[in-house]
């Protein structure tokens, strides 16, 4: 063939391609029934209807599909009468109607529709649908909180439909994905879809006009998923000459039985077809691991932590998806690599005949051709024919002619960034990058609405109730780091936690994230907030509340030294997803830390400058659910705790003022004088404004201070929440006139309402509850020192779902006390009864000193951790607030190191008296978790602890104050959830008698 001809066929065959008749059958308007969160949460946190806009532009189809929203069955009907649907996505949670029921109502009168159940993850929904009839289904998938996945879930089935005509007749490759894990097929489409939307951005750049970039992007790989032997087989056999690999399970059902050697057996037969097709095994049991490797193909085990990571580079490196690698066949070694087309065609002429021969014969170049769409010259190359005989140097050159025949109509691709040019003191909400914006950011943007769609905001007179000024850094930002500096085996490694900090904070951000971070420090003038929003933070069924790191940057008039600052918090908060603690709670969750992605929340902090300190008048936490009401409090009425100053005191553990909005006048902290001076505030957090205090630390409050409330009242901001106690006459007198101590009592606010928020408070939960359908936690600051003339400012810093573990209770456990109770307490959270503790690690109190608590956590994570291998679930019990960083109020564990714990005891002593958990990220993941809780202090006849018996048991092993008793037999835990009772009893050979 000479070369002219080479060119008029690659022309021809280019023009003559039917990308107009791609994708004809589309997906116009999704029924999406859920509720208003949901909603938000899968459109405008994702952005999907502008992603979806812009895929479809880019395909030049000119009609994205509608998202039609509806919160229940009755309205899902009505939508389905006037409108033709042609997808249907549902929630777990539907008003009216289980989803099952529902899709089966569905199916009876519109047969034709696709039905999509999104459901959360957790162990309680996998058999929950295990026991439902789920044919009228058409996919179950799994919400894991990215947001990718319902635009996988559209192309998935818009690709089903298409592919009887695309792919015979244009000639559009396909990947075939057999897999029946829920689970897992809801983790592997959308990054494969995402790569292989990634490759066609790349299409851009090779397009021969505008109108032609689009039309060949239609062309893109499809997806095909099958879910038993026969489906795979009939997907195979359709369209086995464009399938690009395979991707398969090992264990699915054959002729309607579960096979465990299923996809082995169908990996022998489409190997026996095609020797070179690429083809991946991936199972949970390791022994497939040499069969894999007899029948010569590749293998990634299900729980290997670097799953996702490893089946990225099955599909870059054989679906030809990534670089082009030119590989010696005789050693196999890389001789070289090409990123695009341009790339490929300046290196083609230096390749080894040999190598460029082993990859022609083996169709790898007309592969990654057609990969990109590149149809015509893919078509060239297979014609090509090369064998042993062939004159492979004339054959490189004849390429290389096509190929800059190509180059001549190349484009460019457009990135959307942070628009540095226009951005001001006015834009109040903005985002770099293209990602999603990860579970904090999701609901600050949710919050944000809310402030919006609801005048009551608005009622509350001199007050203005918004969010900080916040700019989110999208998880790609996070990808391209982590992939740019190559810290993915540093993170997943084991080890240290400074090691891996230093490793993270030497890397280098992506440039123009270190460009937009120096516009945005130009423009802001007030220190800022580096906080964490990643993509598993706070959903709905496992929150990762405190889990990750928050950093603060002091303000500098020096932009570049605090834009460099702000950079080194990013990299620190990236870091905290791959610290102990971090890894330990994914392990609790199920969840794989290579799943993770982090997005960045950067936001003003919220008060005033005193000095060189700067601090909100007083930070909160509310809860719509309150655990543990006093009468006559209501559970549902929710729970408000405030303090001086940042909200780090809070959420620590710190001592703060707990009310009721309803109830805002009976505090029972401030019920005597005596009570008062031992259980309210005796410092709070501020901000250091020397900026050079701050250093990339693993310990995020490396440049916060501490100082006490005689400083606060120096600064003024004790003014409207603070009181005097008045020593000669002992008696407290509010407000800050008079001499005396300062003591923290919000008197002003709570009983003479000299600022509205108990009503802010009350609005916020319910409307939050209402609109999350579901307990939440909200956290805020407040500025009353703002400048005269200004309202007071109420700032919402974050919502989060509360995992109430009274809800979807199982059957009732009726507990009541007994003789053979080791432990009994009516202060106690989860349901259900525990069986398997045969281990007790707990708090000598003999010789016990709160000073201790810092040496003590050490002491705990050696026992947790020892107990950890040998995978033995304990009982942990000790004195004072567990995970409180203040550790003067109990011992400051972190989740990592007490993971293994069952079920958790908090006892108070003597003289050592503190309330039970409630407002702390520790206690809002530990509920999460369905770890039992129970609360107890028999020294006010709270509840019965047996400690002299317990003291009295053989030592399994003692590590400075912790002890650790194993029993041959269990001891048995009852939780009544309804009533929040708990019984602990005695292990079976023990009688009280005995």
């Amino acid at each position: 063939m000479t070369l002219e001809q080479i060119y008029h066929n690659a022309q021809n065959t280019f023009e003559d391609t039917a990308f107009d008749l791609l994708m004809q059958k589309r997906i116009h308007k999704v029924l999406l029934i859920c509720s208003s969160y949901d909603a938000f949460m899968l459109e405008e946190d994702g952005r999907i209807d502008e992603q979806i806009f812009n895929e479809y532009v880019s395909l030049n189809l000119r009609h994205p599909p509608q998202f039609i929203h509806v919160a229940s069955a009755e309205d899902a009907f009505e939508v389905l009468k006037t409108n033709k649907i042609d997808l249907v996505i549902t929630m777990l949670s539907v008003g009216g109607m289980d989803p099952f029921s529902l899709s089966r109502k569905i199916k009876d009168t519109n047969a034709h529709i696709p039905i999509v159940v999104l459901t959360p993850f957790s162990r309680e929904v996998s058999l929950k649908l295990s026991k439902e009839d789920t044919s009228a289904i058409d996919y179950v998938f799994c919400w894991l909180g990215n947001t990718d996945l319902l635009l996988a879930i559209i192309k998935l089935i818009e690709d089903e439909m298409n592919a009887p005509f695309d792919v015979p007749e244009v000639g559009v490759q396909c990947i075939l994905l057999v897999e029946d894990s829920v689970r897992f097929y809801s983790s592997y489409l959308p990054l494969i879809y995402k790569i292989l939307f990634k490759q066609s951005r790349k299409f851009m750049t090779e397009g021969l006009n505008e109108h032609q970039q689009m039309m060949r992007m239609r062309g893109r790989p499809k997806i095909l998923l099958a879910r038993n032997f026969e489906e795979a087989i009939e997907v195979y056999a359709t369209y086995h000459k464009n399938i690009l690999g395979i991707i398969s399970d090992v264990s699915f059902k054959h002729n309607g039985v579960k096979d465990s050697q299923a996809g082995v057996a169908l990996a022998r037969q489409v190997k026996g077809d095609n020797p070179f097709i690429p083809f991946l095994l991936q199972s949970s049991d390791m022994s497939n691991q040499a069969v894999a490797k007899e029948i010569r193909v590749s293998f990634i085990h299900k729980h290997s932590k670097f799953l996702l990571q490893e089946l990225r580079e099955f599909l870059n490196n054989y679906l030809a998806f990534g670089d082009f690698v030119f590989v010696n066949p005789e050693t196999g070694l890389e001789v070289a690599r090409a990123s695009d087309l341009q790339d490929f065609q300046e290196k083609l002429l230096s390749i080894p005949n040999e190598s460029l021969q082993y990859h022609f014969k083996r169709d790898h170049v007309s592969k990654w051709l057609t990969a990109r769409a590149l149809f015509s010259i893919a078509d060239v190359v297979k014609e090509l024919k090369v064998d042993d005989n062939s004159d492979i140097e004339q054959t490189k050159h004849d390429l290389y002619h096509i190929i800059a025949h190509f180059r001549m109509y190349k484009g460019r691709g457009i990135i959307a960034t942070f628009d540095s040019e226009k951005y001001d003191e006015y834009v109040n909400f903005s985002r770099i990058g293209e990602g999603s914006l990860g579970g904090k950011a999701r609901g600050l943007a949710f919050l944000s609405t809310l402030i919006k769609k609801y005048p009551v905001f608005k009622s509350f007179p001199n007050v203005v109730i918004t969010i900080p000024r916040t700019v989110v850094l999208g998880v790609d930002v996070f990808e391209a780091f982590m992939e740019s500096n190559d810290l993915y085996p540093v993170g997943l490694s084991e080890a240290s936690d400074e090691d891996i900090l230093n490793h993270f904070v030497s890397a280098e951000l992506p440039d123009w994230v270190e460009r937009n971070l120096l516009k945005l420090a130009q423009v802001i003038k007030r220190p800022m907030a580096v906080r964490s929003s990643s993509m598993l933070e706070d959903s709905h069924h496992q929150p990762f509340a405190g889990i990750y790191s928050t950093y603060m940057i002091a303000y500098d008039a020096d932009y570049t030294k605090m834009a460099r600052q702000m950079g080194d918090a990013i990299k620190c908060v990236y870091a905290s997803v791959y610290f102990k603690s971090s890894k330990a709670y994914m392990t609790s969750t199920l969840n794989l830390i290579d799943e993770e992605r982090m997005g960045i929340v950067l936001q003003e902090i919220v008060g005033q400058q005193h000095e060189n300190r700067f601090y909100p008048t007083f930070s909160g936490v509310g809860r719509s659910v309150n655990f543990y009401p006093i009468a006559p409090e209501k559970s549902e009425e929710g729970i408000v705790n405030v303090a001086l100053g940042l909200g780090k005191h809070i959420v620590e553990g710190g001592t703060s003022l707990r009310f009721s909005p309803r109830y805002p006048q009976k505090v029972i902290q401030l019920s005597s004088p005596e009570m008062v001076m031992r259980e309210t505030q005796k410092s709070f957090y501020a901000l250091d404004l020397d900026s050079s205090h701050f250093t990339p630390s693993v310990d995020d409050g490396v440049n916060l201070l501490k100082p006490d409330l005689r400083t606060a009242l120096k600064d003024g901001s004790l003014r409207w929440i603070g009181s005097i106690f008045d020593m000669q006459n002992h008696v407290i007198r509010d407000g800050t006139m008079a001499d005396g101590y300062p003591l923290v009592t919000f008197a002003n606010i709570l009983k003479y309402d000299s600022f509205p928020l108990a009503g802010i408070m009350t609005e916020v939960l319910e409307i939050g509850h209402k609109e999350m359908n579901q307990p939440v936690e909200i956290e805020f600051a407040v500025d009353l020192q703002t400048p005269p003339g200004s309202p007071s400012a109420f700032y919402l810093l974050q919502i989060r779902p509360i995992v109430d573990s009274r809800t979807s209770l199982g059957p009732a456990v009726q507990v009541t006390d007994s003789d053979q109770a080791f432990i009994y307490s009516d202060s106690a959270l989860g349901n259900g009864s525990v069986s398997d503790i045969m281990d007790v690690v707990y708090v000598n109190v003999d010789g016990y000193k709160p000073a201790q608590n810092n040496e003590i956590a050490r002491q705990i994570e050696q026992i947790n951790d020892s107990l950890q291998k040998d995978n033995k679930p304990y009982l942990l019990i000790g004195p004072g607030r567990w995970g409180s960083q203040d550790p003067w109020l109990g011992v400051p564990v972190k989740w990592g190191q007490i993971c293994g714990a069952r079920a958790i005891v908090e006892m108070g002593l003597e003289n050592y008296h503190v309330e039970p958990s409630q407002g702390t990220h520790f206690f809002q993941n530990l509920t999460s978790l369905r770890v039992a809780y129970i609360y107890l202090n028999t020294h006010l006849k709270q509840g019965k602890l047996d400690m002299s018996w317990l003291q009295s048991q053989p030592v399994y092993q003692e590590v400075g104050q912790v002890r650790h008793v194993r029993f041959n037999s269990p001891l048995v835990l009852n939780v009544d959830g309804r009533h929040g009772k708990a019984i602990m009893l005695y292990p079976q050979v023990h009688t009280k008698e005995q």
